[in-house]
């Protein structure tokens, strides 16, 4: 059985999690009171295979999250199309909990809790997103063939 170019530059799990252990940024897709889509850079952890970020309780992006949980994160690596490299989730639900420390533990070159952010703990919410879909793409596999 051939193997089409979707499989042939899919990332392994092995090599998914290397990636979120490297990657501290992701885009967030959320959608707004209109049904368009909103998205915002996020820093993000990743532990547990869940995907973890802080933002305000007030934040566009929360609201629209408490109004339709649907939301996607995209992380990517690379410059030329021939270095892309990324993963997508998808999540139905989204949960709400609260972990600055957790960061530490998994990122491969933590930074120590920013005390103006320990300091705004009160008004922040965590965002916890727990993948339903995942789909990722290395063009590096590709050898230059694109």
């Amino acid at each position: 059985m051939a193997i089409n170019r979707r499989q042939q530059i899919q990332l392994t799990p092995d090599e998914q999690a290397a990636f979120f252990r490297e990657r501290k940024k992701a885009a967030l897709a959320t959608i707004d009171g209109d049904g368009f889509p909103h998205v915002v850079a996020m820093n993000y952890f990743a532990r547990d295979g869940a995907f973890y970020m802080t933002s305000y309780g007030k934040a566009q992006k929360v609201v629209n999250i408490r109004r339709n949980p649907k939301v996607a994160l995209m992380a990517e690596a690379g410059d030329d199309y021939a270095e892309l490299r990324g993963v997508m989730i998808r999540e139905g639900e989204a949960a709400v909990r609260a972990a600055f420390e957790g960061r530490a533990v998994v990122q491969t070159d933590p930074a120590p809790v920013n005390r103006g952010a320990a300091a705004s703990a009160p008004k922040r919410v965590v965002l916890k997103v727990v993948p339903e879909k995942i789909v990722s793409w290395d063009h590096r596999k590709l050898g230059g063939r694109y």
